[in-house]
């Protein structure tokens, strides 16, 4: 089925065709076959969600993600021409990544494209055939200066190297944005179910917005209008993958209200901060410190329903109570949780990262899924008792109660660090 909307070309409007997908033309010609796990990025082939020539796609939504709805209104707005095709000359990754050999392996990721920050080198050919490929994934490089490290220099725990930590604060990182790519099959494996009841409650809690996960079964990857991941390497990334390299790890999930404004009802902006404290201490020590951000606010309950629990907790009959957090949380949401960590080790596997020497976090939902996936943990950090703001202890109460952490020790690098905070 088509029908018609205009496309403005800067001297009025003209009608161009909308292809509807709810009965989508077979036999795309054009489309290059996708095979999930293929080590050679050329015979894996590109994944292509383009917008403009429907016989070439060979994925269902489109890049950008959430993002994607902006362009949108870019375009119904006449601001951004439908058709305009990103130049990547000079976007090349700052530093390589890559290749290792869980790209090989198509149980290990299916939750991003390996191969997606070497889109315009690796298909240049058939950029320049016409076919609309764009990257999800970039690599480039920055510095960051957060008033902890300032203060952790000043209390001696950690000392500017030059290299690392410069003296006036700033630390060099090497900075990767992801979007997320989804291999249907392979998600459907992860969490148990089958690959059909998978895309059908996509298609129907999304209110029917892709219908080719119902009406195109030979399309098998999908690009989610969801947030993505962002990390912050620390130390030489050319280290990665090699067995000798020790790394120290800390898998953050969004908390906008203390990680950006400070809100100290919670450990989130401390916990992160001394996760990096420690990633640069293991980069200082010939290691690699890694930090991923994951987009998942309010435990990807969002930050809507985040307020309304803050709220039905401080309300509730005695105030805000340890053994009451989890089920106001349920009353609201339906459900303590949805980040769902079974994915979350993707992004470890797509860094060559096989041990972690030191994961900075006590969060048994955090630590199964990276050991269930083979990943080795030597070291779990938990959180200094001085970082702990004290408006947060009822969640820490809470977490506790309910079996969230485990009991860890520190290894010694850590307990000179919380020595030297003590001091």
């Amino acid at each position: 089925m088509t029908g018609m909307n205009r496309l403005r070309d800067g001297k009025g409007t003209v009608p161009r065709p909308i292809i509807l997908t709810s009965h989508p033309q077979r036999g795309a010609a054009r489309a290059p076959a996708l095979h999930w796990g293929a080590p050679e990025p050329l015979r894996r082939g590109p994944v292509i969600a383009t917008t403009q020539d429907p016989a070439a796609r060979n994925a269902i939504g489109t890049h950008a993600g959430s993002y994607a709805l902006y362009r949108a209104l870019a375009v119904a707005s006449g601001q951004l021409r439908a058709d305009h095709r990103p130049d990547f000359r000079d976007t090349r990754p700052a530093q390589p990544i890559g290749p290792f050999p869980a790209w090989g392996e198509p149980a290990k990721i299916v939750s991003l494209d390996p191969f997606g920050h070497m889109v315009p080198e690796l298909f240049a050919e058939q950029l320049r055939a016409g076919l609309d490929i764009r990257p999800s994934i970039a690599v480039t490089r920055a510095h960051i200066n957060m008033p902890e490290l300032v203060q952790a220099v000043c209390a001696g725990r950690l000392a500017p190297d030059g290299e690392v930590l410069l003296p006036n604060g700033d630390v060099r990182v090497t900075k990767i944005a992801i979007e997320p790519v989804w291999w249907l099959p392979g998600i459907a494996a992860r969490f148990g179910i089958g690959e059909t009841e998978l895309r059908r409650n996509l298609f129907e809690q999304t209110g029917g917005m892709f219908p080719e996960l119902v009406t195109r079964p030979d399309l098998r990857v999908f690009l989610p209008p969801i947030g993505g991941m962002s990390v912050y390497l620390f130390g030489d990334p050319a280290k990665l993958g090699r067995p000798e390299t020790r790394i120290a790890c800390r898998i953050h999930d969004e908390c906008n209200g203390s990680d950006v404004f400070g809100s100290d009802i919670c450990t989130c902006r401390p916990y992160l901060a001394h996760g990096i404290e420690s990633c640069i201490g293991m980069a200082q020590e010939g290691g690699v410190g890694v930090i991923v951000y994951n987009r998942k606010e309010g435990r990807a309950l969002g930050e809507v329903t985040k307020f309304l629990v803050y709220n039905a907790r401080k309300r509730q009959e005695g105030g805000d109570r340890a053994e009451q957090y989890f089920q106001r949380t349920e009353c609201v949401a339906g459900v303590q949780d949805m980040r769902f960590q079974e994915l979350m080790p993707d992004v470890l596997h797509w860094l060559g990262i096989t041990r972690i020497d030191r994961l900075v976090s006590m969060s048994n939902m955090k630590f199964a899924p990276i050991v269930e996936s083979g990943i080795e943990v030597a070291a779990r950090i938990p959180i200094p008792e001085d970082l702990i703001p004290a408006d947060a202890r009822v969640e820490m109460d809470a977490k506790k109660a309910a079996g969230y952490f485990a009991p860890v020790v520190p290894d010694a690098a850590e307990l000179a660090i919380a020595k030297g905070r003590a001091l």
